[in-house]
């Protein structure tokens, strides 16, 4: 049972809300909005993995710089 649970919510509140929900907007309006919503959480998301992927380039870059200057420095103190 712990599993309908929602933010401490059971299921009769989240049926209550889902009405509620329904009347507000109406059976033709909610597929819209959830595909407005679907779009935004995938376009955070790639925006987000974007981010990432820039920031783990540019760490490879920061590493292999070093390693380039700290090999130059071990030659001329050879």
């Amino acid at each position: 049972m712990n599993l309908l649970l929602f933010m401490g919510l059971g299921m009769s509140e989240i049926l209550v809300i889902a009405l509620i929900v329904l009347l507000l907007f109406g059976g033709k309006k909610i597929p819209e909005l959830m595909n407005g919503l679907g779009k935004g959480v995938k376009s955070f998301k790639d925006g987000i993995n974007d981010v990432t992927s820039t920031n783990h380039s540019e760490t490879k870059e920061n590493k292999s710089s070093t390693t380039d200057n700290n090999d130059s420095g071990a030659n001329a103190n050879n």
